[in-house]
């Protein structure tokens, strides 16, 4: 059992986000149970509830964090290529969305595998947030088709197809493994730009 800690103020809600973002990437969501989580905390079932109501808040609050903190990282990269052009900005993006899926794994997963578990409220709140953050891909792309830089066919579907290359990138990187994480951006900016520009006047 982990160290008992005191059961109130902002360090212990930091310690039971970090041990549910543990538990649920490990385990899921279903099968973590509020007994397990205090335990890993340090301290008694009952004080549990002086942070959160539910099970369901406490994922609720792991996936709305990680939204958060993806968009305030997202506008702090993209402000270093604001002006320029979508070749550009498209480069801009893989490279924050590959580093950010690397570094925010855990999140990552969990925002995508236990979506299904929060409440219809909560469920559509995330959805459109993912929605938004989607919709700055798109914006990228039809500004370079508008330019005749690129030849997307419909930008919906192409920023669904590049997202899904893009993300799964969390399932398979490893920090010491064969190609570091500059080379991957590499590889994916050259796969999604060849792509898009190589399609032109065919």
């Amino acid at each position: 059992m982990a160290r008992t800690i005191g059961s109130h103020g902002p360090r212990t809600m930091e310690a039971i986000r970090k041990a549910g973002l543990k538990l649920i990437y490990e385990h899921g969501f279903e099968a973590m149970s509020l007994r397990q989580l205090a335990a890993e905390v340090g301290i008694q079932v009952g004080s549990l509830y002086n942070h959160i109501s539910t099970k369901e808040d406490l994922l609720y609050d792991l996936i709305r964090a990680h939204m958060d903190e993806l968009f305030l990282q997202f506008d702090a990269a993209m402000a270093a290529v604001e002006g320029q052009g979508a070749e550009e900005r498209l480069r801009a993006f893989v490279a924050f969305h590959v580093t950010y899926h690397i570094v925010r794994k855990r999140e990552v997963f969990i925002g995508a595998s236990e979506l299904r578990s929060l409440e219809p409220n909560h469920y559509e709140e995330i959805v459109t947030l993912r929605r938004r953050y989607e919709r700055r891909l798109i914006d990228i792309l039809d500004q370079g088709e508008a330019a005749g830089l690129f030849r997307c066919g419909d930008a919906h579907v192409a920023a669904y197809g590049i997202l899904s290359m893009l993300t799964g990138v969390c399932t398979w990187f490893r920090p010491h493994g064969r190609l570091s994480k500059e080379q991957v951006i590499a590889i994916y900016s050259d796969q999604v730009l060849g792509g898009l520009m190589g399609a032109r006047g065919q």
